[in-house]
């Protein structure tokens, strides 16, 4: 790893499909309860967080259908894949989240999964579903930023 980076800078999962489907509004940093060789399959980059979602129940929030592929060297200690795990949350950040997911059209999305201290952290987004128009648009948004930055290029 090149000295200054961050080891939480590098992704070991993303969920790009968020970004597209949602207006993130804000982000929460949220630990993962893991069970047996569930981090070491994470570690492989073998988890998928395209369909999941996180819900809060009884003031805990839980993650839901992120699939974590089971570790191919576990035998008998592998886990259920689609389990729901316990994310670890402050209080605070848990009432926050309880008042922001309350209002209609609100989700709790998982953006990315990266490894801090050794320690598997997932980056929470609150969002907002877009309509078909909002994603054309922002399509057509960075479509045009793109081609300002070729031809900025090019003329350096």
């Amino acid at each position: 790893m090149a000295k200054g980076k961050k080891q939480h800078d590098q992704p070991l999962a993303q969920n790009k499909k968020a970004r597209h489907d949602y207006a993130i509004i804000t982000t929460f940093e949220a630990g993962v309860v893991l069970t047996g060789t569930e981090i070491k399959s994470i570690r492989a980059r073998r988890i998928n967080l395209k369909d999941g979602f996180a819900q809060v129940r009884n003031g805990e929030v839980w993650l839901m259908n992120v699939h974590i592929s089971p570790y191919d060297q576990g035998n008998q200690f592998n886990h259920d894949p689609l389990r729901k795990r316990k994310l670890l949350l402050h209080k605070k950040e848990i009432l926050q989240l309880t008042k922001q997911v309350s209002d209609k059209g609100i989700t709790l999305v998982p953006l990315k999964v990266y490894l801090k201290n050794g320690f598997a952290k997932i980056l929470l987004g609150v969002g907002k579903g877009k309509r078909a128009y909002d994603k054309r648009e922002s399509i057509k948004r960075k479509d045009q930023e793109r081609q300002i930055q070729r031809t900025l290029k090019n003329f350096s």
